[in-house]
């Protein structure tokens, strides 16, 4: 059975999509990126402040479903300037101390001209 996750604490979904879909005991998040919940307005416009809210929107949808950032088995990340990782790491670091797998990318353009993404997938038990 899938269950959608909605929590005010991130910005709501723009399009037919969820902020996360729960199946089979994993917990799979849509990307994030840095809008701030209720308004939809951009927070930031450095890479250190973007992934900062970024980090917060995920925290909020973990906590919605009862887990944390130790329960991440895996992240994909996406990057508008490869020259941004070693500033995007940092922040990242102090989210996911339990190193889950992790891809990470450079694409050409995010929604709004944005800095980063991220989309994670966890397990649902503690």
């Amino acid at each position: 059975m899938l269950k959608v996750t909605s929590t005010d604490k991130a910005p709501a979904a723009i399009g037919p999509y969820s902020q996360a879909i729960s199946a089979n005991g994993f917990l799979f998040t849509s990307g994030q990126v840095a809008l701030m919940p209720g308004t939809g307005e951009i927070v930031g416009t450095t890479i250190e402040e973007q992934a900062e809210r970024v980090m917060q929107s995920l925290k909020a949808i973990l906590e919605e479903n009862g887990i944390g950032f130790e329960q991440v088995v895996k992240t994909t990340c996406f990057l508008a300037d490869m020259a941004d990782f070693a500033a995007f790491n940092e922040i990242y670091g102090k989210y996911f101390t339990g190193k889950p797998a992790r891809s990470c990318v450079a694409v050409k353009e995010l929604p709004k001209k944005l800095l980063c993404e991220v989309e994670v997938i966890a397990v649902l038990e503690k």
